[in-house]
Parts: structure tokens; sequence; C-alpha cells
């Protein structure tokens, strides 16, 4: 046995127990040198029967994505492939891949996932085992440096991420074509991968190849270990985000609102996270730097008070103390019943920031 074989099965290993052992996984398969390698690993313990004593089986999946002329053949060809490899049940899933505001790489991932998801749960699989390797790893950061993307984007892409494992982000490419080759498999090569159209594709045949040139070898493995180190980074912010949000968040229809003096003491890093979330929250996406910055910039009650318009369709604008007062004086001055006065009620101390679905009317 090849020793990159024996760490392969071993990465699997740990990612499957890592997982609390599922007792079905699905491999999701194109066919090329990555997901093809991970399918051999696999069948390996499909075979056995077992992982580590754990009871498992293996099926696998082929999203035929139909962005290229003879994809069906090679979906085909690939589901054949793993059949042989002892692999079941195996399937070919078509999808239609429609860009709808993002780049046609994402929204082939969009359509990949909805797929993989939909075959596991008709299969009952506990996880999917996805091919990325370390060189994605690299990409990935890299693509995320050149676009000033934020640490969650710099962590890149986790080992296990709900159902989606990635056993193999240890592992170079060319390990997994030397695993090709000891199972004596052929794999698809993907022609987009060196079409210089997409700017992953460019990463991976020019950009990479100049930084290892230019700076030593190493440069794949550094990159990947400064996505390591940000995912805890990552993780820690997010998670303190999150408790923050949901301490702070107040909800009226659909609308959220944030205080804007305890949103203003918090850390940047925190807030602008907490921002996002409140944009999420009612049903945005993740908005870029710059339009965090024009949403955070309402809490220095300098200029307009909004709306800043973030993407998902959703605004924010900053409703101030006084008109929060004025809002409030109908039922604070209201009689009561034996017409005595209301018994005063403490007015708010600052305004809030809210978040709206759709634009705000305008006065």
């Amino acid at each position: 046995m090849a020793p990159v074989v024996g760490t392969a099965r071993k990465a699997l290993q740990n990612a499957l127990a890592d997982a609390g052992f599922p007792a079905h996984v699905v491999v999701a398969c194109s066919g090329g040198p990555d997901s093809l390698a991970l399918a051999a690993v696999a069948a390996y313990f499909a075979r056995r029967g077992h992982v580590d004593g754990h009871p498992v089986t293996v099926g696998a999946v082929v999203v035929d994505h139909q962005l290229q002329p003879g994809s069906a053949d090679v979906a085909v060809r690939t589901a054949h492939t793993l059949k042989e490899l002892g692999l079941a049940p195996v399937e070919v899933r078509t999808v239609i891949v429609a860009p709808r505001g993002m780049g046609p790489e994402a929204a082939a991932r969009d359509a990949r996932h909805a797929a993989l998801e939909a075959a596991a749960a008709e299969q009952g699989a506990g996880a999917i085992l996805l091919g990325h390797t370390l060189d994605d790893q690299a990409e990935q950061v890299l693509l995320g440096l050149a676009r000033g993307s934020g640490t969650r984007s710099l962590a890149g892409m986790r080992p296990a991420r709900g159902m989606l494992l990635r056993p193999f982000l240890g592992l170079r490419r060319a390990d997994t074509l030397e695993i090709c080759h000891a199972e004596e498999l052929e794999p698809w090569h993907d022609p987009s991968n060196a079409d210089p159209a997409f700017a992953r594709s460019r990463t991976r045949v020019e950009v990479l190849p100049l930084l290892e040139e230019k700076l030593g070898p190493g440069v794949a493995e550094s990159l990947a270990r400064t996505a390591s180190i940000l995912q805890l980074d990552a993780d820690y912010l997010e998670d303190v985000a999150e408790r923050t949000f949901a301490a702070l968040a107040e909800r009226s229809g659909a609308e959220v609102s944030l205080p804007e003096e305890a949103l203003g003491e918090l850390a940047p890093a925190i807030r602008f996270r907490v921002i996002a979330k409140a944009a999420a929250d009612v049903g945005g996406q993740q908005p870029s730097y710059q339009r965090l910055l024009a949403a955070e910039a309402l809490l220095r009650r300098q200029g307009s008070a909004g709306p800043v318009e973030l993407p998902g369709g959703v605004s924010v604008y900053r409703l101030s103390l006084a008109q929060l007062q004025a809002a409030n004086r109908p039922a604070r001055d209201a009689a009561q019943p034996d017409g005595s006065s209301p018994v005063p009620r403490e007015a708010p101390r600052c305004g809030k920031l809210v978040f709206r679905p759709q634009k705000p009317p305008q006065n």
C-alpha cells in the first residue's frame, strides 16, 4: 500500500470519528482526482463495513451541472466507476445553475450543495464527504485576500460544517493524483480548472506557482495554516457577536432594532458583526465592508439618519431620541380611567438603529 493511501485513510477515519461515526455517509464525486481519491478511500471502509469498529455504509452522488458539453457522459462514467468501487447507492443528479445576482461559481456551488443535501436526506446519510485539499484551501485564502474579505472569508473552508466533512484538507492535490494511480483509477480532468476566465483557475495555475517560485516552497502550507489559525479567531468573535446580538435585539413585527448607545460601546470587531446579524435577521445578505461602514456611520450622528440600503432588500436607519419620545408621548400623556395622571415612565436614553426588510416610509 502506498504511504499516501494510508495517510488518507487515517484522515478520513479521524474526520468520521470527530463527526460521531455516522452510520451512512455520501461521497460527493465529480470524477476529478480529489473526489475520486476520496471515493476510493471511503470504499475501503465500505468494504470493511466499519470504521474503528463502528458500522458504516457509503453511497455517492455525482452532480451534473450541465455547464460543459459532454457533462452527462462524464457523470455516467463516474457513477459506473463508483459502483465498481463498491459504493451504494450511487446517484447522478442533474441541476440547473441559475446565477440570480451571484457569480457562476457561487451559483454552481449552491446548486450542487442543494442536490447533495437532498440526496443525503433521501439516503439517510449522516455526513457528506467533500474532496477539497490543502491546495483548495490556499486558493480560498488568496482569493479572500484579493477581495479584501474579513476574518470569516480568510478562515477558508472548515474541516466540518454541519453535514459537510472535508477530510483531505491536510493533503496536497498531488497526493490525490498519487492515490488514484495507486488505486488504478483514471480521473477526469475538468477543463474549467485551467480556464483563465475564472479567478480561482488563475489563482491555481498562475498565482500560486508564481508565489512558490518567488518566495520559495511552502506557500500553500502557510496559507492553509493561516486559515486554521483564523478559524479559531473567527469562531470566538462569532460566538461573542451572536450572544451580544441576542441580548440587544428588539423586535417589532418584521423590524429589528438595536440601541445605539449600547451598540456604540461595542468593540468595532463585534459591532460590525452585530450589525450584519441584524441585517440577516430581517432577510438580508452578508453586507460588504463598505455597506457595514455606511450603516455604522449612522451611530456618529453625522449627516443623514438614513436609510442605508444593505444587500437583500434591507434598509437601516437611525431613529433619534426625540422621535422615540414623540412616538411614546400619546401613551404617556393618556389619562387613567379614574382621571388621575399616568405614572411617569423612564424615557429612553438614546435612539436606535432600525433594520427593515423594505424601504421605510418617507416623512
